[in-house]
C-alpha cells in the first residue's frame, strides 16, 4: 500500500532546517520510502529524496491535506486542526526559539495538549523518535484517537485546559 505524507511548516520567516535533513535521514536509513512532499517554508536545507516548494496557495494546501495518509505539521494549531478535521494520521514536530525556528517555545504547549490527548503523535523536541512516529503509524500502534470537532472551541479549550493543569 502506497502512503502519501505531506509536511508543512508554514509561511512565517522561520526555518526548520532540522526538520527537513532529518526526514532526508530517514529515507537514507529506510524508515520512510513512501511519497512525500513538504512546504519547506523560509528553510535553506534543500531536501534531497522528496519533492517540496517553498511555499503553497491555500487551495494547493488544502488539496495536499486532502490527499495525503500522513500529515508532519510544525506546532501551528490550524495546521493541525485542518488535519484532524480531514481524518488524517498527524505527527506533529516543534520549532524551537534556541535553533531561530521561531520566537518563543509556545508550539511545545500546543503539541503538547493535542498529545497528550492521544489526537497525534508528538516527536520529541530534537526529532530524535521522529522515525519511531512514522513506524507506529505504519504498524498499527500508533493508538491515536479519532478527532470530532463539535465545539469550534474545542481546540481553545483543549489547549487551556492543558496549560492550566501543567503549568
Amino acid at each position: 500500500m502506497s502512503v502519501l505524507i505531506f509536511v508543512t511548516v508554514g509561511s512565517r520567516n522561520y526555518p526548520f532546517d532540522r526538520l527537513f535533513k532529518k526526514l532526508d535521514e530517514l529515507y537514507e536509513n529506510g524508515t520512510l520510502m513512501d511519497e512525500m512532499f513538504a512546504q519547506v517554508g523560509t528553510s535553506a536545507y534543500k531536501p534531497k529524496h522528496y519533492k517540496y516548494k517553498d511555499f503553497i496557495p491555500p487551495d494547493e494546501f488544502t488539496e495536499k491535506i486532502e490527499k495525503a495518509d500522513i500529515v508532519v505539521s510544525h506546532g501551528a494549531s490550524g495546521s493541525i486542526m485542518k488535519a484532524l478535521n480531514d481524518g488524517k494520521k498527524v505527527i506533529v514536530v516543534t520549532r524551537l526559539e534556541k535553533y531561530g525556528e521561531h520566537i518563543n517555545d509556545h508550539q511545545i504547549q500546543n503539541n503538547e495538549a493535542f498529545s497528550s490527548n492521544g489526537y497525534v503523535l508528538m516527536a520529541d523536541l530534537e526529532l530524535e523518535n521522529l522515525g519511531e512516529c512514522f513506524k507506529k503509524i505504519y504498524d498499527g500502534t500508533d493508538g491515536l484517537v479519532p478527532w470530532e470537532n463539535k465545539d469550534p472551541m474545542a481546540i481553545v479549550n483543549l489547549i487551556d485546559k492543558f496549560i492550566q493543569e501543567n503549568w
